[in-house]
């Protein structure tokens, strides 16, 4: 891969996890612990707001997944084994990695994962 696309594919990468920490800072106060208050918050309103709170853990919990596989892809670049599937070592298409810069594996190996 030339090191013009390599270049593309880690801004984008960078920019991505740059984004997704943002969120993570903008989102901390929903994941919060839900107080347990029942002269302020009525008994419905309380399962509400444990449920967005779920909601808002469960997409950390997707963000911090993303910002691994974003991270790992950042160290195969610059240990020159970016675009390369870890299970069979053939090159990922470079449309596969436009559309998920952070893939490690080829189409083949992901589907049989």
């Amino acid at each position: 891969m030339d090191t013009k696309t390599l270049a593309r594919f880690k801004l984008a990468l960078e920019q991505r996890r740059a984004e997704l920490t943002e969120h993570q800072d903008a989102s901390a106060k929903g994941r919060d612990p839900v107080a347990l208050d029942q002269q302020s918050v009525g008994r419905v309103s309380r399962i509400d707001a444990m449920q967005q709170q779920a909601m808002a853990q469960a997409q950390e919990r997707q963000r911090t997944r993303e910002l691994v596989r974003i991270s790992q892809a950042l160290v195969r670049i610059d240990e020159n084994e970016f675009g390369w599937c870890l299970e069979c070592g053939e090159d990922i298409p470079a449309k596969r990695l436009e559309i998920d810069p952070a893939a490690a594996l080829c189409v083949r190996c992901a589907g049989r994962t």
